[in-house]
């Protein structure tokens, strides 16, 4: 039986392990907490994150993957001496690793992005303000995730405060761009160079956190983003699924951020689509051929944040299926999502009235 390693034991890693056991492929994750969330679905190695244990990790291997990015350097490479192909590889890994490697990235491939500097103090903030202009977002470059990290500048008065919010140093001040809509593409690309595309989606955001997703997107610019998803993944050389947040300005598409890896904007893709983006990134990351993700019907992704969803009143809306993800309680922190799914485009209507009966885990 083949051997898949995952780097990480939250939902991702508990859903990717639940989409590869079908496909007959075996799921080792490496998680330092035993009870984590892929622990019921998966075998757990709880060790250390540390680049001492990656030897025995590896043992047995036939690919490795991740399902959160910010995991130490040292780990990779000794997986990589292990020879332990990583999927995806290392310049998808780093770009990420910091938030201005990735702007350069998507620069230097004419993928439009938000203008953008780097920051370490109070001086080249308010040079970064005179350039740009405000309002303007400011990001940590490294660790910050679900509005972890980040602050909106609106007014003079709040540059130093907003600074600090962002750490203080090593940050990213960024343009606000006023889009009209959040959209997200979620791409696979199979190691023979294969290249597969779920329905653009539309997302919604409160405080930072993906609240809601709905597929397709209506005014979809899918040849567009998959102009551009192509670009950067075949720059990377890249294996597995990666997703692009965009932002819809005029008509065309700004990135906002890219994540190499299984996404939140993609869960709909369980019971939405022919693949799941799950079965997808394990046959891409094991060499086996894409599925097809073509959607079925129409679905809306709710995610519930915080407090765990009345398993029977959910239950009790057509078309809706839960995913708990075993996690405890705790403010801002996503415990699980929602999914409700119409068979046919006149149907799609109907979404917007299954999903009020969900609206208090919204």
């Amino acid at each position: 039986m083949t051997t898949l390693g995952i780097l990480g034991g939250g939902q991702l890693g508990r859903m990717l392990a639940l989409a590869a056991a079908p496909l007959g492929v075996h799921v080792r994750v490496w998680d330092p907490d035993p009870h984590c969330s892929a622990s019921r679905a998966a075998e757990i190695f709880a060790r250390p994150l540390d680049a001492a244990h990656a030897g025995e990790f590896a043992a047995g291997l036939a690919a490795c993957t991740y399902e959160f990015e910010h995991i130490p350097h040292a780990v990779v490479e000794a997986l990589e001496r292990a020879g332990v192909p990583l999927r995806p590889a290392e310049l998808a890994f780093a770009a990420k690793h910091d938030r201005l490697r990735e702007k350069e990235l998507l620069t230097s491939l004419a993928i439009p992005t938000a203008p953008f500097a780097a920051v370490d103090d109070l001086a080249q903030l308010h040079g970064a303000v005179e350039r740009m202009g405000l309002p303007m977002v400011l990001k940590s470059r490294r660790g910050g995730y679900d509005g972890k990290g980040q602050a909106v500048v609106r007014d003079a008065a709040g540059i130093a405060a907003g600074l600090a919010k962002a750490g203080g140093r090593d940050v990213l001040a960024e343009a606000f761009i006023p889009f009209a809509r959040e959209v997200s593409l979620v791409a696979a690309r199979g190691v023979d160079g294969a290249f597969a595309a779920f329905p653009l989606v539309e997302n919604v955001h409160r405080d930072g956190i993906l609240r809601l997703t709905t597929a397709p997107a209506a005014r979809p610019l899918q040849a567009s983003a998959e102009s551009l998803m192509r670009r950067l993944m075949d720059h990377l050389a890249y294996v597995g699924v990666l997703a692009i947040e965009f932002f819809e300005v005029d008509g065309a598409l700004m990135v906002n951020e890219f994540a190499p890896r299984v996404h939140n904007s993609g869960h709909w893709t369980i019971e939405g689509a022919e693949t799941s983006q799950f079965a997808q990134h394990v046959r891409a990351v094991c060499g086996l051929p894409l599925g097809s993700p073509t959607s079925r019907g129409h679905s809306a992704m709710l995610n519930y944040i915080g407090t765990e969803a009345d398993r029977a009143a959910v239950l009790a809306v057509p078309g809706a299926q839960l995913h708990s993800y075993g996690k405890g309680e705790r403010a801002r922190r996503k415990l699980g999502h929602i999914t409700v799914r119409c068979d046919v485009a006149s149907e799609r209507d109907a979404l917007a009235a299954r999903l009020d009966p969900l609206a208090p885990w919204a």
